[in-house]
């Protein structure tokens, strides 16, 4: 929302924000006094479509979803409403997201999904352009991870969502949650390349208690995730649990175990 150009300020700063706020909605806000409208109409399309041919390259199958009309009644409305914290053009997207969900009023055309559909498109961007970088000194990943701590990669994300977004496209668009939860697994490996694994509740269960986990190791985690499943043959669990992390080693999910 625009900030509100009071009486008291300096004729520059009204200037401004008269600028500023007819950029953002050139079609109730009007221009700034004797500024050429030609030159008014060229920076309105240069802002708009900046940022519009940005957020469409990073939602691609939002944007596919809705018609075009309504695509850029979205945009407007988000370039109108929304004041970005950062400067930042790659944050743009994040911005998206705390529009969509703090400031985006209500629309029964909307997707139900859009929230956790824009969610998940946005989380490509956000790990490929994380400084975040692996560091193997501090895993050994020729270890035991039964007998030793395993080390999860900092690129890795676990994720749940309400709705399979992984699936929706313009053929598919469901209109209500999934009975269960969808789970993914996203993760950047050694050549900066990302993917995405479709997971299951344990297998996700997993992951985030090797995240969070500081002091067990890998067979004190299995034993744990056994018995809160309350499962009657705890080494199947152990079993299947060691030949996830393997999996997970091999992708580079897990770095190892900690030296």
């Amino acid at each position: 929302m625009n900030t509100p150009n009071t009486p008291d300020r300096p004729d520059f700063i009204k200037l401004q924000y008269a600028f500023a706020a007819h950029i953002r909605n050139p079609e109730i806000n009007p221009p700034p006094q004797n500024i050429e409208q030609r030159r008014m109409k060229i920076y309105c399309e240069l802002f708009y479509n900046n940022v519009e041919d940005f957020m469409a390259n990073t939602f691609p199958v939002l944007h596919s979803i809705i018609s075009n009309e309504r695509w850029h009644a979205l945009m407007r409305d988000y370039f109108f409403r929304h004041q970005s914290s950062t400067p930042i053009f790659l944050e743009m997207p994040r911005e998206f997201l705390k529009y969509l969900e703090y400031e985006r009023e209500f629309d029964p055309a909307d997707p139900p999904f859009m929230l956790e559909l824009s969610h998940y498109e946005w989380v490509e961007l956000a790990l490929s352009t994380m400084d975040e970088e692996i560091d193997q000194t501090g895993s050994n990943a020729y270890g035991d991870v039964l007998t030793g701590i395993p080390v999860v990669s900092p690129l890795v994300w676990g994720l749940s969502y309400c709705f399979p977004v992984h699936k929706i496209s313009p053929e598919f668009q469901p209109q209500v949650p999934g009975e269960q939860l969808t789970h993914l697994i996203v993760y950047r490996d050694k050549d900066d390349e990302i993917h995405f694994i479709e997971s299951n509740p344990v297998t996700t269960r997993l992951l985030q208690f090797m995240i969070d986990n500081e002091y067990m190791n890998g067979q004190a985690i299995l034993q744990q995730i056994a018995t809160e499943l309350k499962h009657p043959q705890p080494d199947i669990v152990i079993n299947g649990g060691l030949e996830i992390m393997k999996d997970f080693i091999s992708r580079g999910i897990l770095l190892g175990v900690r030296i």
